[in-house]
C-alpha cells in the first residue's frame, strides 16, 4: 500500500462533500473536517429536461435568447412604476364583475383550494353582501355562481390568499416608461385578517371601515397630491434596511410621509383622519402591497419578448405554485406549493402551517425580498437564518438571474444591483431555486398568520417550463 494511502487512515482528513447532505452530516459526527458543496444534476436529474437544455443551447437559438433577455431586462429596469391613485376594484380592475372573486396564485377552482383561501373567499362573500353568514358563503362559492380567477390573469397582485372582491379598494400604478397598468388591494395590516384566511366579525368590520373610509379618503389624497413615483420611494428603501416584502419599516415611512398632506387636506373628519393615521402606524407592512404592484408593472412590461426565458411571475395558491414565462405568455407551469420553514409564533409548530400561499413571490421575480435579504440583516429575526445566509442568498441569486439592476441596489454589497431576470435555463443548470421569505398561514380556514419564514418554488415547475421553451423555441 502506497504512503499517500496510508495517510488516508493516518492523518487527519479534509473533505469536500458533494451534494447529498446526509453524507456531510456523517462525517462531521466522525471529528472529520467538511466542506459542503451544494450541488444537484442540472434538469433536476430528468434526461428530457437535460434534452431541452441541450436544444437551447444549439445552434443560433443562445445568441437569440441572450439577446431577447437582454431586452425583457431592460423593460423591467426601465420601468418607472408610479402611484397615480385608489379605486374599487369593480371600478378599476379589468374584468373585474360583482361576483368575481380574484385569488393568489395560479387558476384553482373552490373544491381544491387550501383552508386560508377559503376562508378568505368565504370572508369576502359575506363582506360583499352575497352570503349572510361564512356557512352559506361556502355554499355560495361551490354553487357556480361565483367566478374565480387568479389575480395575476386581471393585471392584479394579492398577497397570501390574494382574495380580491368587487367592493375593495386597491391601488393604481401605472406604468410610466410602457403605460401599462397594476393593481393590488390595500393592506389590511398584521392583525386577524382576510388575506391570513380568517374571517369573523372582526375581519369583516375592519373590511367595511377600509371599503367606507380608508380607500376613499386615500383616494381623494391622490387626486390632491399627485402621482408618488415608487421606485424612487423603493430606491431609498432598500437602502434604508428594508428588503420590501416582508421587512417594510422604511417604506411605510417613506410612503406615509408622501401621502399624509394631502391626507389631511381630504373633506374627511379630524376623527376619521386620525383612524387613518392610527391604522397606519398600527403596522410597518402597511406599504407591502404597493411594493408588490409596482414590481407587477414592471414585469408586466416583459410579458411577450419572442425567446425570453425571463420569468415573469412566481404565484402560489396554497396548492400549487405556478410560472409564467416571458416567450409563452398566458401560460402557467405549475408544481406543488412547499412548506414555509422557519419561526413560529407560541403554541404553533409546522405540523399546524398551511402550504407556500400569495401573489407576493412577485417581489422576488422582480429582485427584491428574498432576493434583497443581504440589504436587511434584520428581517431575519422574522424568517429565521443568520445575517450571513441572508447575504449568501442575494449572492446565490445573482447565479441564476440575467443583470444587476442598477438603479435598485444594495448599499451591503458595495452598492451592487439587485439580482434580475430569472433565467429558467440558469435555474436548471446550476439547481439553484429562487429564495422566498413570507408569511406562513395556519392550513385551517378563520386563523390566521402564525409565522414566517423562508421557501423555494418546486422544481417541478421550472422543468416544465424548460420543456415548453424547447418545444417553442428549438
Amino acid at each position: 500500500m502506497s504512503t499517500r494511502t496510508n495517510d488516508l487512515f493516518t492523518k487527519p482528513l479534509d473533505v469536500v462533500n458533494v451534494g447529498l447532505a446526509m453524507f456531510e452530516e456523517d462525517i462531521a459526527r466522525q471529528g472529520a473536517a467538511v466542506t459542503g458543496v451544494d450541488w444537484a444534476p442540472p434538469g433536476g436529474g430528468d434526461p428530457r429536461v437535460v434534452a431541452a437544455l441541450d436544444a437551447l443551447a444549439t445552434g443560433a437559438l443562445p445568441d437569440r435568447i441572450a439577446a431577447a433577455n437582454a431586452e425583457a431586462v431592460d423593460r423591467i429596469m426601465s420601468a418607472r412604476p408610479v402611484l397615480v391613485g385608489f379605486g374599487r376594484a369593480l371600478d378599476v380592475v379589468p374584468g373585474m364583475t360583482a361576483t368575481t372573486i380574484l385569488h393568489a396564485g395560479p387558476p384553482i377552482e373552490w373544491e381544491r383550494m387550501s383552508g386560508p383561501m377559503k376562508g378568505a373567499v368565504t370572508g369576502a362573500l359575506v363582506f360583499e353582501g352575497l352570503a349572510r353568514d361564512l356557512d352559506e358563503a361556502a355554499a355560495v362559492a361551490a354553487s357556480g355562481r361565483i367566478t374565480f380567477s387568479p389575480c395575476h390573469e386581471h393585471a392584479s397582485v394579492g398577497s397570501m390568499a390574494g382574495v380580491t372582491s368587487a367592493s375593495m379598494y386597491v391601488h393604481i400604478v401605472r406604468n410610466e416608461t410602457h403605460g401599462n397598468v397594476a393593481y393590488t388591494n390595500l393592506s389590511e395590516q398584521m392583525a386577524k385578517i382576510l388575506r391570513m384566511g380568517a374571517n369573523d366579525d372582526s375581519v369583516i368590520a375592519r373590511l367595511n371601515w377600509m371599503r367606507d373610509t380608508l380607500g376613499p379618503m386615500l383616494a381623494e389624497a391622490m387626486e390632491i397630491g399627485g402621482p408618488i413615483d415608487l421606485r424612487l420611494l423603493l430606491a431609498q428603501a432598500l437602502h434604508m434596511g428594508d428588503e420590501a416584502h416582508n421587512r417594510n419599516i422604511a417604506g411605510t415611512l417613506l410612503l406615509f410621509q408622501a401621502l399624509a398632506p394631502a391626507l389631511l387636506q381630504t373633506r374627511f373628519t379630524a376623527a376619521q383622519k386620525k383612524e387613518v393615521f392610527d391604522f397606519i402606524a398600527s403596522s410597518d407592512y402597511f406599504s407591502g402591497p404597493t411594493w408588490m404592484a409596482a414590481a407587477k408593472a414592471a414585469l408586466d412590461a416583459a410579458e411577450g419578448i419572442p425567446d425570453s426565458t425571463v420569468v415573469t411571475t412566481m404565484a402560489r395558491n396554497g396548492i400549487e405554485f405556478g410560472i409564467r414565462v416571458a416567450a409563452l405568455p398566458g401560460q402557467w407551469f405549475t408544481g406543488p406549493a412547499q412548506q414555509v420553514v422557519g419561526p413560529m409564533f407560541a403554541g404553533y409548530t409546522l405540523d399546524d402551517s398551511g402550504r407556500d400561499i400569495g401573489d407576493s413571490a412577485i417581489t422576488e421575480t422582480f429582485g427584491f425580498g428574498g432576493f434583497a435579504m443581504a440589504g436587511a440583516p434584520a428581517i431575519v429575526a422574522l424568517v429565521g437564518g443568520t445575517v450571513g445566509e441572508a447575504r449568501a442568498h442575494t449572492l446565490a441569486m445573482g447565479e441564476i438571474t440575467t443583470t444587476p439592476n442598477q438603479n435598485l441596489t444594495i448599499p451591503a454589497l458595495d452598492f451592487a444591483g439587485l439580482p434580475t431576470g430569472i433565467d429558467v435555463r440558469k435555474v436548471m443548470e446550476t439547481g439553484i431555486l429562487p429564495l422566498i421569505n413570507t408569511a406562513i398561514a395556519h392550513k385551517e380556514p378563520g386563523i390566521g398568520m402564525i409565522g414566517a419564514g423562508i421557501t423555494h418554488p418546486p422544481v417541478e415547475a421550472f422543468q416544465k417550463a424548460t420543456l415548453a421553451l424547447a418545444d417553442a423555441l428549438a
